[in-house]
């Protein structure tokens, strides 16, 4: 394992000429920009070995009408004891959206097993204040396990109420909520955040950073990016895979929550030239090239 953290605001040290290998830990969508066909190619273009860990198989993702769901719980154990005797070593665990509240045990067995991997949390369970149709209230309460000792935790407002009990209020957040919400989650264990999604209709978005600090302080940053005037399925994946990516090319978080507010928002440029896109979802292929500039 070459890479090593650095500071709560670097995460990861790069070293040039090595490859990170990181465990993906999202479900397969058949057809449909999410989960790991978002996160195989985002991190590969960042220079990342991409080991991905099926949670579970859809045909496609659930905004479609007509989908079929496949829970990979069962297969889980067996996969990862697989594994271990091949002595499969990882330099950082990102997971994503789970097929069961079981799979939360999972990926703490995976952080058992890796001790010094990074533990890169992006807690799928909803959106626009309500949650994703096959998450029930038992996954959401497991899913807040993975808070305490997380490197860095990436929700969207949904996943901040669910996670933290405080009541979802739209997107319009003011600096005091944003900084209630995210002294809340690092109260809870998490050593650094990145709530994404605040909109205050003045044509920005805004993303906030905060790590925690000696004392239970913690030290926030705002980023700003240009609003499009469209919204696109599966832009979250793309925002955590890049921000993941950016992390393992040894930005720190700022840098890397940059980058990634940039990629998407290009992306979402050449996703509206494509065909059912507001079904399909972000076509972010053409933008890769952003990512792969960042590796020497």
């Amino acid at each position: 394992m070459a890479g090593q953290r650095d500071n709560q605001n670097r995460l990861y040290q790069r070293d040039a000429g090595y490859i990170p290998r990181v465990a993906a830990v999202h479900d397969m969508c058949g057809y449909g920009k999410c989960s790991l066909t978002a996160a195989i190619p985002i991190l590969s273009a960042a220079g990342c070995d991409v080991c991905p860990v099926p949670t579970a198989l859809f045909s496609a993702h659930t905004m479609f009408k007509d989908y079929t769901f496949h829970d990979t719980t069962e297969i889980l154990t067996g996969y990862l004891d697989a594994w271990q005797k091949e002595g499969v070593d990882l330099d950082g665990i990102y997971s994503g959206f789970l097929g069961s509240a079981e799979q939360v045990d999972i990926i703490l067995r995976m952080y058992r097993d890796y001790p010094k991997a990074l533990r890169l949390v992006d807690p799928v369970m909803g959106d626009g204040g309500s949650m994703y149709p096959t998450y029930t209230e038992e996954m959401c309460k497991a899913v807040i396990r993975l808070v305490d000792g997380a490197d860095l935790l990436m929700p969207n407002l949904t996943e901040v109420s669910l996670l933290t009990g405080l009541p979802y209020e739209g997107q319009n957040l003011s600096d005091e909520q944003v900084e209630t919400r995210l002294s809340r989650l690092l109260e809870m264990g998490a050593r650094n955040v990145i709530i994404k999604g605040i909109d205050r209709g003045d044509g920005k978005l805004r993303n906030f950073v905060a790590s925690a600090q000696q004392g239970g302080s913690s030290d926030k940053q705002e980023l700003v990016h240009d609003k499009l005037p469209f919204m696109i399925h599966g832009t979250g994946d793309a925002f955590a895979s890049s921000l993941c990516g950016a992390v393992f090319a040894g930005k720190n978080l700022s840098e890397a929550a940059e980058i990634a507010g940039e990629f998407v928002r290009s992306a979402m440029q050449h996703t509206r030239n494509q065909p059912n896109y507001q079904e399909r979802g972000v076509s972010f292929e053409l933008d890769l090239g952003l990512l792969t500039g960042m590796v020497d």
